[in-house]
């Protein structure tokens, strides 16, 4: 490591080393490379005067890229692409005059990137299940553990751990179904020409409009991809890298509430992230457990969140076939979305995988709340016994706000049950009013929603997907 220039924490401490070298140099131009060579392949099969051995001495130099050469001649005219042209040409003597033959620079640069993008959603699709897998487990686990619900961060009605667990799981399977139609749909932006017309490669065909589509069919078929774009100017539709951060963007909502809602959860000491027994909460408070890994996460969320805008502002602001204010700016944004989901993703799988639960301190939370959860269900039961409703449900407020505010202003604990008890007009003695608080029937269907939702929509990709469940997510720091 270079102590004296800046490294970017996404490279040297969050982001997984797959990732990063998909956005590496050598993929990058090593994508080109492949470019130039499916492009001349294609074209000598369709009977431009292009020799095999000019096409074997391009495939034998795809991946030993000179960059010394490339940097060397990038200083000398100031334009990347035909730089990488002229040192693939030096390696390639006999294949020289026909690398890059009637392409724009857009073929690599947009082509490759369209490659790369494909492949780094291949990626964070897996990355989603394997989150989603650590998740489901926890949920099943925890179905039927009562917790308090919480609306505006007031105790509300009951719900399950599990179920809770699930609610952050459903968000993540609509994120992987978003990416997963983009990794099957993204095209190529195929061989287009310098402003998307195709006119360089109609004259190399002398106007064979058949054969120009051809080429372009046949550039696809050979990078592996279903279609091209069927319109373009200079670059492909800028619409497609909004997408895909917009997608990005996506996955980032869905870490940062469900790391939120763990922080919340830390709060209240009811579940906590994992925490090794080294690991040091404060620099100075040595007994706090800060959760460090969600509140990290979260950051990094926020930051991929705000590139989407990026991406609305560049397609917005194209002019007519191309403008170059695109191009720094994709440079960074498109691999720093990507390298920020990848951690963010690498995270919550390390954190799914290990959540401590404290279901004694979930439980007294229950308890103390309990009384007002129970307050429809004594209602009925007092109903039952020959009770007014409209009397009782005025008694039972009153007697709540009372409740409230003693547990609020004086610090006592909930007497509601108590006062009910008390007041003959509710017919219910200590016993019976005991027998109502059992929290296992304020949970709903909460357990069967959790098993129903993992079994009809996640089973299917687990299976999938099997492969990579149990592959092991280390974090950098």
């Amino acid at each position: 490591m270079n102590h004296e220039q800046y490294d970017h924490p996404l490279i040297t401490r969050y982001a997984g080393k797959e990732m990063i070298r998909l956005f590496s140099p050598d993929t990058k131009f090593s994508t080109w490379r492949r470019l130039w060579l499916a492009l001349a392949e294609a074209q000598m099969e369709l009977g431009l005067p292009i020799q095999a051995d000019q096409v074997e001495e391009m495939r034998a130099h795809v991946t030993d890229i000179n960059y010394e050469d490339a940097e060397r001649k990038e200083k000398e005219i100031r334009h990347d692409v035909m730089a990488h042209v002229f040192a693939y040409g030096l390696q390639c003597p006999k294949a020289k005059p026909i690398i890059h033959l009637g392409a724009t620079s857009a073929y690599v640069g947009d082509n490759g990137d369209l490659i790369v993008l494909r492949q780094a959603l291949r990626l964070i699709r897996i990355r989603l299940v394997q989150v989603m897998d650590r998740l489901a487990a926890f949920a099943a686990e925890y179905r039927n553990e009562p917790t308090l619900g919480y609306t505006h961060f007031q105790a509300a009605q009951l719900t399950t751990v599990g179920k809770r667990a699930a609610l952050w799981l459903q968000d993540f399977y609509l994120d992987f179904l978003e990416i997963d139609r983009l990794e099957k749909t993204i095209p190529m932006r195929g061989a287009k020409g310098t402003t998307g017309t195709q006119a360089s490669f109609l004259e190399l065909f002398e106007g064979d409009h058949d054969k120009v589509k051809r080429l372009d069919e046949l550039v696809c078929e050979k990078m592996d991809f279903q279609r091209s774009m069927p319109l373009t100017g200079q670059t492909y539709s800028r619409k497609i890298d909004f997408s895909v951060l917009a997608a990005l963007s996506g996955i980032g909502q869905s870490v940062s509430k469900m790391t939120n809602d763990l922080r919340l959860l830390a709060h209240l000491k009811e579940i906590e992230e994992p925490f090794e027994k080294q690991q040091v909460g404060s620099s100075a408070m040595a007994y706090k457990r800060n959760p460090m890994r969600s509140e990290r996460a979260a950051s990094i969320a926020r930051y991929v969140m705000c590139l989407s805008d990026n991406g609305a502002f560049t397609a917005g602001s194209q002019w007519f076939e191309r403008t170059l204010d695109d191009s720094a700016n994709r440079r960074m944004v498109l691999p720093e979305a990507f390298l920020g989901i990848d951690a963010c993703l690498g995270i919550c799988t390390n954190i799914s995988g290990g959540l401590v639960v404290h279901p004694k301190v979930i439980r007294r939370h229950i308890r103390e709340e309990m009384p007002f959860m129970a307050t429809e269900n004594i209602l009925m039961e007092a109903v039952k016994k020959g009770g007014d409703r409209q009397d009782l449900h005025e008694k039972i407020r009153v007697l709540s706000r009372k409740a409230a505010g003693r547990v609020k202003e004086e610090g006592k604990e909930n007497e509601l049950l108590a006062d009910i008890a008390d007041d003959p007009a509710f017919g219910l003695d200590a016993d019976a009013l005991e027998a109502l608080l059992d929290p296992d029937k304020y949970t709903g269907r909460a357990a069967e929603q959790t098993l129903e939702f993992i079994d009809t929509y996640l089973k299917e990709i687990f299976a999938d997907y099997k492969d990579v469940l149990n592959e092991t997510v280390e974090l950098n720091v």
